[in-house]
C-alpha cells in the first residue's frame, strides 16, 4: 500500500502575532453565513427569537455612540441593550451560526475568535498590547467560551472588562449540556458567575433545540477497512493520511491555537487505527482539533474503532463532557460528509 503524499505530522505551522490579529474572522464554514440562511427549528420558538435578538444587538452596535462611550440605551434592562450578549444553549442548535451572522452584520472594525484563540493572542502580544489592539474594534465575538478553565476565564474576564469600558461590544457563546434540566438557565448562571465583574453588562439569549447536525439523518458510517482508507487517501489529491496515535503525539507539540493552520486547505483528513483517547490531555487536544476540522468543513474518513468510542465512559461522565459530546457530534458530521463526497468506489 502506498502512503498518502502528505501527513499532518509533517506539518509544523507557525503564526506571527500580526497574523493572529488578521486571522480574527469567522472560519471558512461560517465565512458567508447570515441570519437569512439560519433555518430556525419550527418546534423551537427560541431559535427564531434568537435571530431577532441578535439582529437587534447588531443594530445597537451600528448606532452612533455618545462621547462617553455607550449609548444611554444601555441603562435599559433589556438584554440587547447591554454591551455584552451571551448565546446560551446546547451544542448543535446553531449558536456559532448566529454569532458569525452577528459578526457579519455588525459594522467594523471587528474581531472574531474562539476562546482558545483569544487567550493565545493575549499570550503572544502581552495583555496590554492585546487590549490596545482589540480596543480599536467595535465588536469582539468569542465562540466556545471555556467556563471550565478558571485561569483563562479570569484572564479573559479582565480583558473583557477593559474592552467594554473602552466601548467595545462583546458577543459570546458556550455550551449547555443537552441532558441537563433547565438547559439554558444553568449555563447562563455559570457564565455570569464566572465573569461576575462583567455580568451586569451581559444580556442572555437562549437557543433551545436538538442537535441539528443529526436531525433526521442516518448514523455516521462505520470505520473503513484499512486498505480502503489507504486507497481513498491516495485518490484524493492533497488529502492527508495519519496513524491516529502518532497524530495525537504530534498535536501535543503544537499549541491548539495553531490547529486551524495545521489543517488549512486540506480536501480531506484520513485517520487510520482510531482508538479511544488514552487520557484527558489527549482527549482535550482532540476536541480542539475536531473543532478546527469542523470550522474548515474538512471531511474525515477513519479506520479502526468507531468515533463513538473516541472518549471513554468516564470522560463522558466528567467535567469536560460537554466538550466531548460537541466533538463527537462534529466529527460524526464530518465523517458523514466524507462518505457522501467520496462515495465512489475506492478499489
Amino acid at each position: 500500500m502506498a502512503m498518502a503524499a502528505e501527513r499532518l505530522t509533517d506539518r509544523f505551522p507557525e503564526v506571527s502575532p500580526e497574523e493572529l490579529i488578521d486571522s480574527l474572522v469567522p472560519p471558512p464554514r461560517f465565512g458567508a453565513v447570515s441570519f437569512a440562511n439560519y433555518v430556525p427549528n419550527p418546534d423551537e420558538p427560541s431559535q427564531a427569537a434568537a435571530v431577532a435578538g441578535c439582529q437587534q444587538f447588531a443594530g445597537v452596535i451600528g448606532a452612533r455612540r455618545t462621547e462617553n462611550g455607550f449609548l444611554k440605551l444601555f441603562k435599559s434592562k433589556a438584554p440587547v441593550a447591554r454591551p455584552g450578549l451571551y448565546l446560551d444553549g446546547g451544542f448543535g442548535v446553531g449558536k456559532t451560526h448566529l454569532l458569525a451572522s452577528l459578526w457579519h452584520l455588525a459594522p467594523g472594525p471587528k474581531a472574531y475568535g474562539t476562546f482558545v484563540e483569544i487567550t493565545n493572542l493575549v499570550g503572544a502580544l502581552g495583555f496590554r498590547e492585546a487590549v490596545t489592539r482589540l480596543s480599536e474594534h467595535r465588536l469582539l465575538a468569542i465562540d466556545e467560551f471555556e467556563l471550565d478553565d478558571p485561569g483563562d476565564t479570569t484572564l479573559v474576564t479582565r480583558l473583557l472588562t477593559e474592552l467594554t469600558d473602552a466601548g467595545v461590544f462583546v458577543a459570546a457563546t458556550s455550551n449547555t449540556l443537552p441532558d441537563k434540566l433547565g438547559e439554558g438557565r444553568f449555563a447562563a448562571d455559570d457564565f455570569l458567575r464566572e465573569i461576575q465583574t462583567l455580568s451586569a453588562k451581559f444580556g442572555v439569549i437562549r437557543v433551545d433545540g436538538p442537535d441539528y447536525r443529526h436531525r433526521g439523518l442516518p448514523a455516521p458510517p462505520e470505520p473503513m477497512p484499512e486498505d480502503q482508507l489507504y486507497a481513498l487517501a491516495d485518490r484524493i489529491p492533497g488529502a492527508t493520511l495519519d496513524q491516529f496515535e502518532v497524530l495525537c503525539h504530534h498535536l501535543a507539540r503544537i499549541h491548539p491555537s495553531r490547529y486551524g493552520r495545521l489543517v488549512a486547505g486540506l480536501p480531506a483528513v484520513c485517520l487510520r487505527e482510531v482508538s479511544a483517547a488514552p487520557d484527558q490531555n489527549v482527549a482535550l487536544r482532540l476536541v480542539a482539533f475536531a473543532d478546527r476540522l469542523y470550522d474548515a468543513a474538512i471531511p474525515v474518513a477513519i479506520s479502526g474503532e468507531s468515533l463513538s468510542r473516541l472518549f471513554t465512559e468516564s470522560m463522558l461522565r466528567g467535567g469536560y463532557r460537554k466538550k466531548y459530546l460537541r466533538a463527537l457530534s462534529r466529527l460524526a458530521a464530518l465523517n458523514r460528509d466524507a462518505q457522501v463526497k467520496f462515495s465512489a468506489p475506492v478499489s
